[in-house]
């Protein structure tokens, strides 16, 4: 569990928070292995006897203070007595999680007989877009064959098809065998017949240990709809080979989470659907407009970035709801670069716990890579977060994929949870008095998780194998506390001095998608801009550069806009300017597709914060070879390529990664470098710890097509996106910044 705050010393009262202008928050990553530091949990058992408060519910912790008798909470001060088991229990503190880290993992017992809980049995199904092409159909086999190399052979899968019918393959037999259901055209439709009906559950989940061969031979005969086969009969359009529709996808989807849904809790504690569509869903309940996307909005005057962000119809999110009812989780891979409305389908992803994948071609996607990497790795689920603080502050918003408790205040339920998924807070005095000024009662802040995972049967201790249940998955709760002691600041500059830029930009990130989404692009910049020019003044004032002339509005003294006396942060008005050229941000007239926004917000409010900083602000290394770096860190600019003088260029963009070699490179230097070099190895590395494949892309500058690489390059792009000059982008961005400064002081 790693979790980074805005500032490592908080703001001692709500005037310190307001006259200093950062986001006061944190960003977690529940299931991350290890802390922010490297640090593993100290791992133990008996979570359900941890002792609680009595006021507030933290749960014990290192920080509590402890006599023979009773306990002190760490965040409230209520003094709370100790059971006799639990006496026991801590006359041996090194017998006991809990008394020997501020950041345990507590085994906890699960509800249900010892069968059921062995006998639950990872499940998935692949939902198959046939109202597409052969090379989408052919990409999505080959990300079915990697996904089959990943799952664990205890798994069961199910292959389903969708467009104007809904098929069901029985992979059980000897030869593959599909059954059809059509799905009604119109919206109000409904199926004419149960799933359960057309073909048993357990028929339809097979065993990917004995069936792995079959599953590939049914994935073998998959087959496009024919434009002739999805055409109405005696519509009179039978022979003009236009593809009428017919992607059934909400209908197919909503039969599915239903369908499973009758085994959750039994066969499966969690279903995991992969659905692979190539275009936006045209028939049957679900359908969606595509026409909101075109010409209209010349016409009509409509700004066409606040339009298209949100959703036309309430159907997937109401869809998502069904999918969590029915222990579904669902993953979107989109391969399409025609506008399919993922503003609509995201909910379905996001809130049944799953991903969102966006491909625009078949020709260079990920798709096959990014599926065998989220297979291979570990994934929690039914899980609920919860975050509680001493009683001097309080969570304000909170931003991530999870969705709230309806009950419980600051409890987010996330259903699917992988170890790079991270989740954002932000923070609010309780009342006007703020922190203590005594060292001996600082801010604290208790993040409890709980969450399930499924063990392989060689992870199971000797103990739990019982010879009935070997070679059986085992269904284990556990409880991850992470309970942190923060300081606080005791004026401006040691506050400036503990601000963590990366986790600063995490929720600005997430504020301005979420005025975005509300307000429109339009507004999200604004905000943005806003907060800048507002850190500025704020800045100024508190390291007294500028003084007011004789209690007059005009200024004596030298604006600084580049926060040269503030190291932490000086970043700042880079990672503004690049969020402002980044396509989150970006104008719908400059050529940013709306889905590819969509995508690109899904993405980014999930970023743990480093990764984010990459994805915004792309790092750029230089090389003298391809065995020696020169430089570890290069300003996005053209002058900083000229004048580093070295010949190869290593830009990493978080989703891409591009090896430059200069016009100017010595033609001896081997291209691409070679595999056993050390820019290779770091590639390498990169590749493996990202949660989804980023391309990589070789470029001979003076040879081949530099413009990917140097679109990168956006000190020298105006913010506005009005073009390339020699002397615009950041300079004149922080030219603007300096004169609303003194419009904002005046």
């Amino acid at each position: 569990m790693a979790v980074r705050a805005t500032v490592t010393r908080f703001p001692i009262d709500s005037d310190a928070q307001e006259a200093c202008g950062i986001p006061w928050g944190l960003t977690v990553t529940p299931f991350a292995a290890k802390d922010e530091n490297g640090q593993a949990p100290v791992y133990g058992s008996d979570g359900h006897l941890l002792p609680r408060c009595e006021n507030c519910y933290a749960y014990f912790n290192t920080y509590c203070e402890l006599d023979q008798w009773a306990w002190n909470c760490s965040l409230c001060g209520t003094l709370n007595g100790l059971s006799s088991e639990a006496i026991a229990r801590y006359s041996r503190p090194q017998s006991c999680a809990e008394m020997m880290s501020s950041f345990v993992d507590l085994e906890f017992p699960l509800e249900g007989s010892e069968e059921e809980i062995l006998h639950a049995r990872p499940v998935y199904v692949a939902a198959v877009d046939l109202s597409s092409s052969e090379e989408f159909l052919e990409l999505t086999k080959s990300a079915l064959q990697a996904a089959l190399e990943a799952l664990a052979p205890e798994s069961l899968f199910g292959l389903a098809t969708f467009s104007h019918k809904l098929g069901l393959y029985d992979v059980q037999g000897p030869i593959p065998v599909v059954k059809n259901v059509f799905i009604p055209q119109d919206a109000e439709g409904t199926l004419p017949i149960e799933l359960e009906d057309v073909m048993p559950l357990l028929q339809f989940l097979a065993p990917v240990d004995t069936c792995k061969d079959r599953i590939t031979s049914a994935l073998e005969i998959l087959r496009p709809t024919t434009s002739w086969e999805r055409t109405p009969p005696g519509t009179g359009q039978e022979l003009d080979g236009v593809l009428m529709g017919g992607r059934g996808f909400g209908m197919a989807m909503e039969a599915l989470c239903n369908y499973l849904g009758s085994e959750y809790g039994n066969t499966f504690a969690l279903a995991r659907v992969f659905a692979f569509l190539s275009g936006p869903p045209d028939h049957g309940p679900g359908q969606l407009d595509t026409r909101r996307y075109g010409e209209q909005y010349a016409s009509k005057g409509e700004d066409a970035d606040r339009a298209l962000l949100p959703e036309q119809t309430p159907f997937y999110k109401d869809l998502a709801a069904v999918a969590v009812q029915a222990g579904v989780c669902v993953d979107i891979f989109a391969v399409t670069n025609e506008y399919t409305d993922l503003a609509s389908l995201k909910f379905l992803s996001i809130e049944s716990g799953g991903s969102l994948f966006l491909y625009s071609n078949t020709d260079d996607s990920t798709l096959p890579q990014d599926m065998y990497r989220m297979l291979s790795r570990p994934y929690a689920f039914n899980c609920v977060l919860r975050l509680r603080t001493s009683t001097e502050f309080k969570p304000g918003h909170f931003y991530g994929h999870f969705f709230p408790d309806p009950q419980y205040e600051n409890v987010q339920h996330i259903i699917c949870c992988d170890s790079y998924a991270t989740y954002a807070y932000d923070f609010e005095f309780a009342n006007n008095v703020g922190f203590s000024r005594h060292s001996s009662e600082q801010p604290m802040v208790q993040i409890a998780f709980q969450y399930t995972v499924v063990v392989p049967p060689e992870e199971l201790p000797g103990s739990e194998l019982l010879s009935s249940s070997r070679g059986k998955h085992s269904i284990k709760r556990r409880l991850r506390i992470r309970t942190l002691q923060y300081g606080t600041a005791r004026n401006l500059n040691e506050l400036y001095d503990s601000v963590d830029p990366e986790v600063v930009l995490s929720l600005l990130v997430h504020k301005v998608i979420l005025a975005s989404l509300e307000e429109g692009v339009r507004e999200g910049r604004m905000l943005l801009h806003d907060w800048l020019v507002i850190l500025t003044s704020q800045y100024n004032e508190a390291f007294n550069l500028i003084q007011y002339k004789n209690g007059s509005s005009s200024i004596m003294g030298q604006l600084d806009v580049t926060f040269s006396q503030c190291p932490q942060l000086q970043p700042l008005p880079r990672l503004v300017f690049a969020l402002l050229r980044n396509p989150l941000l970006r104008f719908h007239e400059e050529g940013v597709h709306p889905d590819y926004r969509i995508y690109v917000q899904c993405l980014f409010s999930a970023l743990e914060p480093s990764s984010l900083h990459r994805a915004i602000y792309p790092v750029l290394t230089s090389y003298s070879t391809p065995d020696k770096q020169a430089y570890p860190r290069h300003s996005l600019s053209r002058a900083a390529l000229i004048t580093s003088g070295s010949p190869i260029f290593f830009l990493d963009a978080y989703t891409t990664l591009i090896v430059f070699y200069s016009s100017t490179a010595d033609p001896s230097l081997p291209f691409p470098p070679p595999h056993d070099c050390l820019l290779r190895s770091t590639i390498n590395k990169l590749k493996q710890e990202r949660c989804i494949t980023p391309k990589l892309i070789f470029i001979r500058g003076g040879q081949d097509d530099a413009s990917v690489f140097e679109n990168y390059l956006i000190e020298e792009q105006d913010v506005n996106g009005t073009g390339l000059t020699s002397v615009m982008g950041f300079v004149s961005f922080l030219e603007d910044i300096t004169q609303s400064v003194l419009e904002y002081m005046k």
